[in-house]
């Protein structure tokens, strides 16, 4: 069996890392620097910063552009680091490219603009002011139940025109559309949803971009590399067996965010508080997340 067809641009398994503050609330460069190499030693080819999971919302610029810094140094070339750059104004999104790009960052991360619903015309002149703003690799966020606009397969296949327009992290749960996509460009899809790594592997995606792999990078891995193997049998008993874990961090009420740095710290690992608005997770739900994080490891 052959692996998927797509470019893995970024490489295949990627986490969408939280950002580790302190006690206090403050950024946790020493945290973010161990929690990095511990997600690449564990298999993650690449990690996504300030993202969703990364509490982009609640960190400011210049935090967003000293924690790229922080875990570029610590991964070295093992590992790429994606930038997530995107915001609801094209030319603050544009800015934080430019510092993303600076700070020693591999690629970038935009997620379509979000609250003023833009039509699909200003959808694609977003991002193609942003691919030409800096030299790095970009990769489209396409999240509808987040931001209020999907990104129309017609406007990707537009999009994927664009020489620094590379790779999709999908999570709009329309696989017609995503393999009409597919089928028509040479954009690397990751799936940014846990429940679908295999699904999206299997039909030529690239790989994932994943916020449950912040607690269990290794055995997500193995999803893709039982497949890679030419053992399709073994990835889906994986892929269900990871399940109880995905649905509890990801389909259980709470952010992943939260699931997530419940998670590490109970494990002693970096991560610590939330930023308001967000609240830390309950011990009955960190209780039920260690459950199914020890039945998976």
């Amino acid at each position: 069996m052959t692996s998927p067809s797509s470019a893995p641009v970024f490489g295949r398994a990627l986490c969408a890392m939280v950002t580790p503050f302190t006690d206090d609330g403050l950024l946790d460069l020493d945290g973010a620097q161990r929690l990095a190499a511990r997600l690449v030693d564990g298999g993650c080819d690449g990690l996504v910063l300030s993202g969703t999971t990364g509490e982009s919302p609640t960190t400011s610029d210049g935090e967003k552009s000293v924690l790229v810094r922080a875990v570029a140094e610590a991964v070295g070339d093992r590992a790429t680091v994606v930038a997530g750059v995107g915001s609801f104004a094209t030319r603050h999104t544009v800015e934080l490219a430019l510092q993303a790009e600076k700070a020693g960052a591999d690629g970038l991360l935009v997620v379509t603009p979000y609250y003023s619903k833009p039509p699909q015309a200003a959808v694609e002149a977003h991002f193609r002011e942003v691919a030409e703003a800096s030299g790095l690799p970009l990769a489209l966020y396409d999240i509808p139940g987040r931001t209020g606009t999907r990104i129309e397969p017609e406007t990707m296949l537009r999009l994927a025109e664009h020489r620094r327009i590379v790779a999709v992290k999908d999570c709009a749960y329309d696989l017609m559309g995503t393999q009409k996509v597919l089928a028509r460009t040479d954009l690397a899809y990751y799936t940014g949803c846990d429940e679908y790594i295999l699904a999206m592997y299997a039909i030529g995606g690239a790989g994932y971009i994943s916020t449950v792999a912040n607690a269990v990078p290794r055995q997500l891995r193995a999803i893709i590399d039982a497949f890679d193997a030419g053992d399709p049998t073994e990835a889906q008993r994986l892929q269900q067996r990871a399940m109880e874990l995905i649905e509890l961090m990801m389909g259980a009420g709470l952010p992943g965010t939260v699931t997530s740095k419940a998670v590490l710290g109970a494990l002693g690992l970096p991560g610590g508080p939330v930023r308001a608005p967000l609240l830390p997770a309950g011990r009955e739900a960190t209780d039920g997340l260690m459950t199914a994080y020890e039945a998976l490891r």
